[in-house]
């Protein structure tokens, strides 16, 4: 059997751990990390050229199952997932981590993209905690007053935030060094994307404690039709039914 995860995240990761040992798996990277943690097992880096190219792909190389383990906020690929794998008669599964809930205390703002973040920002807070990566903040670069401290793995390219710090750090992050982060810079306000899992949520825990409001911003629906897997395991339990 011939499984193709299209990864990039701990999940995606886990799951070729899993696999690898008695399936063949092929994980395919965007490589948008320069240095990425590798899976074990086939790795393939760069994109297919849309949905026709990963329908192709899939044909050529028998997979027989596609699962989309790629990033809740990798919108785009996840709906040519869906196309490749309906024109190539491949079964698909999503793997998605569950998303955050708001524990008593929370003062979040859940907004649907980038662009409302950025115009709710100003009202606020002015010492900003930016986390929803390097390549979303284009949306943030008009922005002249708040100061913004931005963490992500590889360092970001122009246009962002003409105020800025850069903080180059890879996730999982500490209780202790999410309550110091704040206080060190004192940041009144923290942005970041509903990527759920608990490598980076010691900062919502950081922020309640310290009467911080989070701008969260909504993740994006996986397209209509395709099952959701919370986990790895009921990832496996789903490629079960067809290694028969």
């Amino acid at each position: 059997m011939h499984v193709l995860i299209l990864g990039g995240t701990t999940e995606a990761r886990r799951l070729a751990e899993q696999l690898h040992a008695t399936t063949q798996v092929t994980s395919s990277l965007a490589g948008r990390v320069a240095a990425p943690r590798l899976p074990p097992g086939e790795v393939r880096v760069g994109g297919f050229g849309g949905a026709e190219g990963l329908a192709q792909w899939l044909r050529e190389h028998d997979v027989d199952a596609l699962i989309d383990a790629t990033h809740p906020f990798a919108g785009t690929i996840s709906f040519h997932a869906a196309s490749a794998a309906a024109e190539a008669h491949v079964p698909l599964l999503a793997l998605r981590r569950p998303g955050w809930v708001a524990a008593e205390g929370d003062d979040w703002h859940p907004v649907a993209s980038l662009q409302e973040a950025a115009d709710l920002l100003p009202g606020l807070g002015r010492r900003v905690f930016l986390t929803t990566g390097r390549m979303g903040l284009a949306a943030f670069a008009h922005l002249g007053e708040p100061w913004f401290l931005v963490r992500s793995v590889d360092a970001p390219e122009p246009p962002y935030p003409p105020r800025m710090e850069v903080l180059l750090d890879r996730g999982p992050f500490t209780l202790d060094g999410e309550r110091r982060l704040l206080r060190r810079h004192r940041v009144d306000v923290v942005v970041t994307k509903d990527s759920g899992g608990a490598a980076t949520a010691p900062k919502l825990t950081a922020a309640r404690e310290a009467a911080v409001p989070v701008i969260v911003i909504q993740r994006p629906p996986v397209p209509a039709g395709v099952p959701v897997a919370a986990s790895p395991d009921e990832a496996a339990a789903w490629l079960a039914q067809f290694s028969g």
